[in-house]
């Protein structure tokens, strides 16, 4: 299957994350402490050139190499480490070189179609404010999935003096100074009716491949496809189309895509994706592995493990991540009239919410068009601060993790046992939630954390899970205790197990072949 992941374990960090660029990391994934713990590795895309969102509003996909070089890619491939890279769908920086012709030659740009001019797409559609902007009608702007509070666009002045409005999901800002000069910062959602649009998706994944490229995440891929009426939020069956189309110009560069969406567990978006063959982010186990742990019990984890199973679905799943812990995820919904329940009920998720904020999480929620709040989103904190600081369930979380079906993702933060950064979080302004859990590490700190044994027992637990051929072969789960859980991997004569104690957090990990058996206790 050409879809299908690798499997081991994979790195999250920035190339920044450790030490001052990805030369350093490429050093301390080469120490002997890191011997076959990794095979895979996420790197995120201040990789390349951008200038927002840490990496997320990509000015263009040449390597920043402030930070990262061809020679560190290269190192990378040698000690057997496949990479992962951002491939941000929906949007460019406006320090885009296609969004800066559009500021320089306005109407004349090649690439006046490459973005979205927002009253264009309105037209007929609704009634213009009174500074221009296109008001959708009641019926369409009540359906919009929003982001943030407000119209998600940029007005920009053109050369001739006309102000246009670009269509703009997640961020921007017009600066204009004491001269009445205008500069801009947003990310600027992508045409995808533009043919220019999909030759540069082609011109991209050509060049992402050819870095060592193995796995390509889609970024807000789900916000690609846009249709008066619609929610404009994984619309159907348009999203669909544009998948497909991506899917064979990334099988023709040897790579994988795993779209990335966070939307309620009741609207089976998961298992539609699973169901067109790709691989899903499983974005359910953070807030569930915190509710098993927190409560002594299994019920909803082991649940959702037998689902995993059943259905036969291919994931990539994490504890901490450079996002926050998802909870709306975890939620029911309503499709086409059915009630479909969520993996936990909304009572649970208030309550997981509630100790993760507790905790010194921040919290991050949507909003509908006039500003007030729809939904909680996520929180924001290290995966350590989230379960109190408490060592014993970071590794008992760890050791479920590398137990569960998919590949398991880790960030370099959670490894470390890092706590929550409230200084940056309160630096960074209103945006600044995410910094809480972005902490750059010293080559100093590397050395001390290695003498932390939160730290080896983790390191011990993931080489297990990359070198042993037990994890290639089938999950059977034992959870008939509500406050156990057995988890047990079989591969011909080769098996791993685990067993656990979700109030005390003790453990043992049980690894059987070549004759031979070990035990780790916790």
């Amino acid at each position: 299957m050409k879809n299908q992941l690798p499997n081991g374990v994979m790195l999250n960090a920035y190339p920044d994350s450790i030490g001052q660029t990805l030369a350093d990391t490429v050093r301390v994934l080469a120490m002997p402490e890191f011997r076959d713990v990794f095979s895979l590795f996420y790197l995120l895309p201040s990789a390349f050139h951008s200038d927002l969102d840490r990496g997320f509003s990509v000015i263009d996909y040449d390597l920043n190499e402030e930070l990262v070089n061809e020679a560190d890619l290269e190192a990378l491939a040698q000690l057997n480490i496949m990479l992962k890279f951002d491939l941000v769908l929906n949007h460019l920086s406006v320090g885009s070189p296609q969004f800066q012709d559009v500021l320089e030659r306005g109407d004349n740009s090649d690439y006046k179609d490459f973005f979205i001019d927002w009253n264009e797409f309105w037209e007929g559609n609704g009634e213009p404010s009174a500074d221009g902007v296109v008001v959708p009608a009641p019926e369409h702007l009540n359906r919009l999935f929003m982001r943030k509070p407000g119209l998600p666009v940029l007005q920009v002045r053109f050369p001739d003096g006309s102000d246009r409005y670009y269509w703009n999901t997640f961020y921007q800002q017009v600066n204009i100074d004491n001269d009445g000069h205008r500069s801009y910062l947003g990310q600027m959602d992508l045409n995808a009716g533009s043919e220019k649009v999909w030759d540069f998706y082609a011109d991209t994944l050509r060049k992402l491949s050819g870095f060592g490229a193995r796995i390509l995440r889609l970024d807000a891929f789900a916000y690609l496809h846009k249709e008066v009426g619609s929610t404009n939020f994984f619309n159907r069956p348009g999203t669909w189309d544009y998948l497909e189309r991506l899917r064979k110009i990334a099988e023709e560069c040897d790579l994988i895509l795993l779209p990335e969406i966070h939307s309620e567990y009741g609207t089976g978006i998961h298992e539609e994706l699973s169901d067109k063959g790709y691989p899903i982010y499983d974005f359910f186990f953070p807030g569930l592995v915190i509710d098993a742990l927190d409560r002594g019990n299994n019920v909803h984890l082991a649940h959702w493990i037998g689902e995993i199973i059943d259905r036969d679905l291919k994931t990539v799943n994490m504890l901490g991540c450079h996002d926050g812990i998802p909870v709306i995820d975890l939620r029911g919904s309503t499709v086409s009239g059915v009630e479909r329940p969520g993996l936990l009920a909304d009572s649970e998720i208030e309550a997981v919410i509630e100790r993760l904020l507790q905790r010194g999480g921040r919290v991050k929620n949507l909003y509908g068009p006039d500003g007030t709040k729809v939904s909680y989103y996520q929180v924001n904190a290290t995966f350590f601060s989230a379960l109190g600081e408490n060592e014993a369930s970071l590794r008992l979380a760890r050791a479920i993790q590398l137990f569960m079906p998919g590949t398991p993702q880790v960030w370099y933060l959670d490894l470390f046992a890092g706590t929550n950064n409230y200084e940056a979080a309160d630096a960074g302004g209103s945006g600044g939630h995410k910094e809480i859990n972005r902490t750059n590490l010293t080559m100093d700190q590397i050395t001390q954390g290695l003498q932390r044994t939160i730290v080896t027992d983790q390191l011990k637990m993931m080489r297990l899970r990359n070198t042993s051929a037990a994890f290639d072969g089938h999950l059977a789960v034992d959870a008939l205790d509500p406050s156990r859980i057995m988890m047990t991997w079989t591969n011909d004569d080769e098996s791993a197990t685990l067993d656990a104690d979700l109030n005390t957090k003790a453990f043992t990990i049980t690894h059987s072949g070549a004759g031979k058996a070990t035990v780790l206790s916790f």
